[in-house]
């Protein structure tokens, strides 16, 4: 099998003439030949300006280049696209499968024998593992790591559970104007990701648990001292994997593996949005994604990971109590441990690393869990055939069984234009329900399913209300609220056929949600002409519409399912 250099040759049609120009070219760049015979180690850089998440990427990426020159290979770090949550139009969502090509074909296309994968908000560390598993070449995951935690008032502070907490007490007037522009200066004080269990997080957290980075990469803060060593000992896995030749990803995403991510997830309290991105990492495999299971998982798996938005906590006391590996022997009876990882071992060797911090109480014992069960339940119903999912580690007890009055909001920009309406027929014990915010609808499945609580009612004191849509919600927030509803409404799911006024019922517990309208009613509202949603004609947008799956599916492409082979 060809190595280095030698891989996947330009077509000139003569490989002596192609390889002879490749070294001609490279070292126009100042290698030397001793450079050039020597493992090739690509980087992907998702550094931008755009993106201060990923300001650290500079100094993690010449960590990485030195662990792989220590360790006897050649580094070639090269651009992929990167998204950053809060700058990408409409939604960071409708990006992924994007990145996630982006970064198939230039593995492809450039000759390297294993790659490094740098990413961390939000989408990017799916979409580089999906990008990854169909290329098909030895990859390891390095993540820029969590932010460190703010102050402000004498409160610790963290992006951003506490962004939304903060700008919904100004939404009802209990915060001024000039303090929540200080406010906006000191919730996030570093680059780095989110340091709640956000998605960055929760999914930095779930690739150690599937064995795709090293031990304690997951945590570590972002302009910490370790992350840059993490970094360096990263590379030198890399040199170690092209030397081998694997493992591949596909070789690490296994069903034992993706159950290992189910539990971990549900005992971290993780972003649903961890569900959509498992799906899709799956599905570039050709393994299922079981919401069935990974509720069952929910039912015996209690939280124990003490963190926003569901516990107290940030993800650099996460890292001082011990990180995922320690965690990881808390779940031992839940997991396969014989799992292999990157380092050629299997996860065993993380859980038996784990450090013991006398004292800690991040991370709970099994016998004094922060949550009973799980944090994500599946919900199922007439509502949603194909599946809904509720963080009720998030949400509000005395919310978790309720029934109410539907407000039914067309779409994003109708909610944008009506939910402050001081004329808004609404109030607390009513069920906010958000249509046309799903994968097709928004497009993208935009991080809606937040639906703000009413002026008036946040005026009021109310802080939590049931919300529903076939949208997402970011993993930083909290409150009742059910998402990626299925099918979504735009493609004719029942949920687009609730009005206004219609009783909806939650029951957690039974994991359903039901509208309460006779089948005759649904059947005649079915029957009911829909004005036609124009589609786009063009370019990626184009791409996305005509073949993104639904969320159950992770809102992959349909034709990047499965493998080659």
């Amino acid at each position: 099998m060809a190595s280095g250099l030698r891989k996947g040759l330009t077509s000139y049609g003569d490989a002596g003439f192609s390889l002879f120009l490749r070294k001609a070219f490279i070292k126009a760049a100042g290698y030397s030949g001793d450079a050039l015979d020597r493992p090739i180690v690509g980087i992907t850089d998702t550094a931008s300006d755009f993106n201060p998440c990923h300001g650290n990427a500079p100094q993690l990426i010449e960590a990485v280049r030195r662990g792989v020159m220590l360790a006897g290979g050649l580094p070639m770090n090269f651009p992929t696209i990167s998204i950053g949550e809060s700058f990408a139009n409409p939604t960071s969502m409708y990006l992924r499968n994007l990145m996630a090509m982006d970064t198939e074909e230039m593995l492809r296309a450039q000759p390297m024998d294993a790659a490094v994968l740098l990413g961390g908000c939000d989408k990017t560390l799916p979409a580089a593992i999906m990008g990854a598993a169909s290329a098909g070449i030895p990859a390891i995951v390095i993540p820029v790591g969590p932010m460190v935690v703010g102050h402000h008032r004498g409160e610790v502070l963290g992006a951003c559970t506490d962004c939304r907490r903060l700008w919904g007490q100004h939404r009802a007037g209990r915060i001024d104007a000039a303090e929540i522009e200080v406010i906006s200066g000191r919730l996030a004080p570093s680059v780095g990701t989110c340091m709640v269990m956000g998605t960055a997080s929760t999914m930095a957290c779930l690739i150690e648990a599937m064995g795709l980075s090293l031990p304690n990469s997951a945590a570590i803060p972002a302009p910490h001292a370790e992350r840059f060593r993490c970094g360096e000992a990263t590379g030198k896995a890399a040199v170690a994997m092209a030397l081998r030749q694997g493992p591949r990803p596909a070789q690490l995403i296994t069903e034992a593996s993706l159950r290992n991510a189910m539990v971990v997830l549900q005992a971290i309290g993780g972003s649903t949005n961890g569900i959509v991105h498992l799906a899709a990492i799956a599905g570039r495999v050709g393994l299922p994604f079981d919401l069935e299971a990974f509720d069952a998982i929910g039912r015996e798996v209690p939280v124990l990971v003490d963190l926003k938005p569901s516990g107290d906590h940030y993800m650099e006391h996460l890292h001082h109590a011990g990180g995922v590996p320690r965690l990881l022997r808390e779940l031992a009876p839940f997991l396969d441990l014989d799992a292999p990882t990157v380092t050629g071992g299997t996860l065993r060797d993380y859980a038996d690393a784990a450090e013991e911090v006398p004292g800690q109480t991040v991370i709970r014992p099994r016998s004094a869990p922060l949550k009973p069960m799980g944090g994500t339940a599946v919900l199922r119903g007439n509502l949603a055939p194909g599946g809904a999912v509720i963080k009720h580690a998030a949400a509000s007890p005395a919310l978790l069984q309720h029934t109410g009055r539907a407000v039914v909001f067309e779409s994003i920009e109708d909610m944008t234009s009506r939910v402050d309406d001081p004329d808004l027929d609404v109030t607390a014990d009513d069920v906010l329900v958000l249509l046309n915010a799903g994968p097709k609808g928004a497009p993208g499945m935009p991080e809606a399913g937040y639906l703000p609580i009413p002026k008036k009612l946040a005026q009021a004191g109310v802080k939590d209300m049931v919300r529903i849509s076939d949208a997402r919600m970011s993993g930083t927030a909290f409150g009742t609220i059910v998402l990626h509803v299925t099918p979504e409404s735009a493609v004719g799911g029942p949920l687009g056929l609730v009005r206004d006024g219609d009783r909806i019922r939650l029951d957690v517990e039974a994991r359903r949600i039901e509208l309460l309208v006779d089948e005759a009613e649904l059947e005649r509202r079915r029957a009911e002409p829909r004005p036609a949603r124009p589609a786009p004609k063009r370019g990626y947008a184009k791409l996305f519409h005509d073949t993104v799956l639904q969320a159950d599916q992770g809102c992959d492409f349909d034709f990047l399912t499965g493998t080659e082979e």
